[in-house]
């Protein structure tokens, strides 16, 4: 059976960072014996340019249909302008509401031959690997808004259902990793986050094994700077997510490299954790890798296939240790290389594994 997979690059390096991954995942699905097609559709600010929408219903259609679908990035000061309902970034928000995407998974992994790489030094980094889940579909940014002359307001809003669902999906993802989970929220000011932190609590003592702990939001944004290599899985809200996600990508050292996945009720949505950097488009310098590791995780999620994610996942630790760098990631006695050279490294590492 052949599966589909939508790609939509997208605006700025999209295209470029697509071509390279939908390369990748094509030899490693013929590689691991799976039949992928593959269907470009817009969105985003091309989509705007063409079709005077960010998100057209074929689009819409289109990724209704899809087994799984990859995203480059979307936005860009081109359209700065433009009305807030008509935003390019308004595409993320409607694929999300359209496939009933609750969970996103960003997975915080340091590698050896980047722990250099971090603002934090290299004892408080080095091991550091976790997996923030973050609630999607729901919260202050799916909550009742608007404004009346000098006030304004954003609603606030979670179900006991809502909760129980991404706390039900941090736990199955922790039972495979090391049974820690953290329910970030903030109960001491907020009533959305004591439903929240009762409701995590309930859900953890469901599962055998799982071991959750509660944090304040304030206090998790220090921790992940002191103590990072505490954390396993962490689980929140959708705006205390969307800030600590980017906060966790930074002390990384290299947000070029992290990949997301996006699952719910419909095929899941995999992009890379960077925006659509128009200022370097088309000058062959992006890092395509946060992209291949996205696809990566669509192929386990997905595909459920972790072999073929296993293959891709290894082939870019193999050409990173072996010192290739996209222009972002590049030192002195390193080796420089653009995004599609980058992109061939890794694809002749699955072809003709050492």
């Amino acid at each position: 059976m052949s599966r589909n997979i939508v790609v939509i690059p997208g605006d700025g390096i999209g295209t470029e960072i697509t071509a390279v991954a939908q390369n990748i995942l094509s030899i490693t699905a013929k590689k691991a014996g799976l039949n992928v097609d593959f269907e470009e559709v817009p969105a985003g600010g091309a989509a705007l340019d063409v079709y005077g929408e960010p998100l057209p219903q074929a689009t819409v259609a289109a990724v209704k249909a899809a087994d799984a679908i990859l995203l480059g990035a979307v936005g860009g000061p081109k359209w700065d302008a433009v009305e807030a309902k008509l935003r390019p970034e308004q595409a993320i928000l409607g694929l999300r509401k359209a496939l009933g995407l609750y969970a996103n998974l960003r997975p915080i992994r340091v590698l050896e031959t980047l722990v250099d790489y971090s603002p934090l030094k290299p004892e408080n980094i080095r091991g550091v690997d976790i997996l923030i889940v973050r609630e999607l579909n729901g919260g202050i940014y799916y909550g009742e808004k608007g404004q009346e002359g000098d006030r304004a307001w954003d609603v606030e809003n979670y179900s006991v259902p809502e909760v129980q669902r991404i706390v039900r999906t941090a736990c199955q993802a922790a039972k495979l990793r090391r049974g820690k989970v953290t329910s970030v929220d903030k109960s001491n000011v907020l009533f959305t986050s004591r439903l929240w932190r009762k409701t995590a609590g309930e859900v953890a003592a469901e599962w055998n094994g799982i071991e959750m702990s509660h944090m304040y939001v304030d206090n998790c944004a220090m921790q992940l700077v002191l103590a990072p290599q505490s954390f396993d899985v962490i689980v929140t809200g959708n705006l205390f997510g969307d800030i600590l996600s980017d906060e966790a990508a930074v002390i990384t050292g290299s947000i070029g490299m992290l990949p997301s996945a996006s699952l719910g009720d419909g095929a899941g949505l995999y992009e890379p954790i960077h925006g659509s950097a128009p200022d370097i488009a088309g000058k062959g310098i992006a890092n395509p890798v946060g992209t291949i590791l996205s696809a990566a995780m669509l192929l386990r999620h997905s595909l459920k296939a972790d072999d073929a994610a296993m293959m891709i996942e290894k082939a870019v630790e193999s050409v990173l240790e072996e010192g290739y760098r996209t222009p972002d990631l590049y030192k002195i006695g390193l080796t420089k290389v653009s995004t599609e050279e980058m992109g061939k490294l890794i694809a002749a590492k699955i072809e003709r594994p050492q």
